[in-house]
């Protein structure tokens, strides 16, 4: 879940530009608006649960948005915050009615987790995904080939459930390539690129693929030699999320072996903030990316 009992930042709670914004990161919106609306009436969690017969726990998962709206909730808890004007409420039930709808990639995915449901909804909606994956290529530079080598050690399952999993990496890819395309920047480890995971075909058709999305005008990639030391700097995957969208403030998602996690309390993210400043500092320049790459195909 989003870790914060704060407010995400940003934003003046209109909802322009919402139309077609896929429903599960409308929920993340609206949490969050609702979350900026109790605090700034000082009414704790406790007693808006009270307000809707519910609990504080019921309050907490609405504000990250991890659960659909009922209408009554949403007009209680506007009426406990203090929200009178008939337009503010309208917009706020409209946008509980949008954000109820099914999310594109729940439908069309199968049977993802609700969190990297989640996850995917709002890597899609960012304008900068800054990522760093220790050991192998970050999962949105990965050919299908290498993607399916790395899931079959990692994780256990069927070839068809491995399939799956890679076809989900490869829809998530195409944001890459779309009009409005996010600015994607991720450190790779020198290591991972001469690891040959899936054989010598695979790993070589991995790094020619890694050269030519390099060259991007929206893709930058930095390569961390081995005496820099990366997993020293940080030992877990991760990835920060900004958005252009006002009321969604800066995310760090977490992937470890029980699952992942949201975060954006300011303490946290000024602590990845550093580690990501450490890495593209400590890491080649992307200029030299690409001779990088050369060099090790050689």
């Amino acid at each position: 879940m989003i870790e914060s009992s704060r407010a995400v930042e940003g934003g003046n709670g209109d909802h322009d530009g919402e139309a077609g914004v896929d429903p599960r990161l409308l929920r993340v919106i609206l949490g969050a608006r609702l979350r900026r609306l109790r605090e700034a009436a000082g009414i704790s969690g406790d007693i808006a649960g009270n307000a809707i017969r519910a609990s504080h726990s019921k309050i907490s998962r609405m504000e990250a948005g991890r659960v659909g709206f009922r209408t009554r909730d949403i007009e209680d808890l506007l009426t406990v915050y203090g929200i009178g004007d008939p337009q503010r409420r309208d917009e706020y039930l409209d946008l509980a009615r949008r954000a109820n709808a099914a999310s594109q990639w729940h439908a069309e995915v199968g049977s993802p987790t609700q969190r990297w449901d989640t996850y995917f909804t709002l890597e899609d909606a960012a304008a900068l995904i800054r990522s760093y994956a220790p050991g192998v290529m970050p999962p949105l530079l990965q050919t299908a080939a290498y993607a399916h080598a790395v899931l079959a050690v990692a994780q256990q399952g069927s070839t068809l459930e491995l399939q799956r999993r890679v076809e989900v990496l490869i829809r998530r890819q195409r944001l890459l390539t779309r009009a409005d395309a996010p600015r994607l920047w991720v450190v790779v480890e020198e290591a991972a690129l001469r690891r040959p995971l899936g054989g010598t075909a695979v790993w070589r058709a991995q790094l020619e693929y890694l050269a030519r999305t390099a060259l991007r005008p929206n893709v930058t990639v930095q390569i961390l030699p081995d005496h820099r030391g990366g997993p020293a700097i940080s030992a877990v995957p991760f990835t920060m999320l900004r958005f252009g969208a006002a009321d969604l403030g800066d995310l760090v998602h977490l992937h470890h072996a029980t699952g992942t996690q949201f975060l954006d309390r300011r303490s946290d993210l000024d602590a990845y903030r550093e580690i990501w400043d450490r890495l593209s500092v400590v890491a080649m320049a992307p200029e030299q990316t690409i001779d990088r790459i050369a060099a090790i195909l050689g």
